[in-house]
């Protein structure tokens, strides 16, 4: 071996050596937990009209199944919980300029999200559905919306599906479901795209007045982000939900909230 080659050889070396030490100090310098933990608070990002995942009471208080969840998490994590209210559009911006530590407010767990965030593993599956009125005999199906004025809202993946119903006349986006749902009972729009649980709690709270069809757009896996940075923090939160599922304290929320155990499929 030629002077040339070894110099080349030892010169390679040293380079990968020193990718594998930044990996390491990049590693080693994951804060996340520690600062978490540092501050008493672990801050979550939230739409706060969601119910029955997130919403508020008559007091204002915010209540709901991902609260519950997240006070358990805490409680494990040995930190209290600070909601931060965001409108859900610009929801992963907010995580990744610093204004809270996770989302975990039913957020689906999507490939074009995936670039941006790291996802928990799911913690509830859902899906999108259509509501419509009680008395609209018309619309039966999605192929039925041909025509018609849709809402959903900004930056879900309810818009998704909606954008994927073919022939629909407009589609409206509204900062909350709420206030889509609130546009169909007086007819604005003709239907609604929306996440399955809170469309199906809507009904429950207002009979007579909406119903949901049959059909389901999209079959979802929801979970909680996280700043790509933030292994550590990742890591322990995921830990406290498996903790939670294991000793049954996630079935007796979810029985809470929906009458059944919905950790699996």
């Amino acid at each position: 071996m030629n002077a040339k080659k070894f110099g080349q050889i030892v010169l390679l070396a040293l380079m990968t050596a020193t990718l594998a030490a930044g990996g390491v100090a990049a590693a080693a310098g994951d804060d996340s937990l520690a600062r978490v933990k540092a501050a008493g608070v672990l801050r979550i990002g939230v739409d706060d009209a969601f119910p029955p995942m997130e919403y508020r009471d008559d007091k204002g208080k915010l209540i709901g199944f991902d609260v519950d969840l997240a006070d358990e998490i805490g409680r494990r994590l040995g930190v209290a919980i600070e909601w931060v209210p965001t409108a859900w559009d610009g929801v992963i911006l907010a995580l990744q300029s610093g204004k809270f530590d996770i989302i975990l407010s039913s957020m689906t767990i999507t490939e074009e999200r995936a670039k941006k965030v790291d996802f928990s593993p799911p913690y509830i599956w859902g899906a999108q559905i259509i509501v419509v009125r009680e008395n609209d005999k018309s619309i039966n199906s999605a192929a039925d919306l041909a025509g018609k004025v849709v809402g959903s809202q900004l930056g879900s993946t309810g818009e998704i599906a909606a954008r994927k119903i073919g022939g629909i006349k407009e589609l409206k986006l509204y900062g909350q479901f709420t206030e889509a749902l609130t546009d169909l009972a007086i007819g604005r729009v003709q239907a609604v795209v929306v996440d399955e649980f809170v469309g199906r709690y809507y009904i429950t709270k207002r009979p007579g007045v909406y119903r949901v069809l049959p059909e389901r757009l999209s079959e979802e896996e929801v979970g909680i982000a996280f700043r790509k940075e933030d292994k550590a923090l990742r890591e322990a939160v995921c830990a406290a939900l498996e903790a939670i599922k294991a000793d049954g304290t996630y079935a007796a929320i979810s029985k809470k909230w929906f009458g059944v155990d919905v950790s699996k499929r």
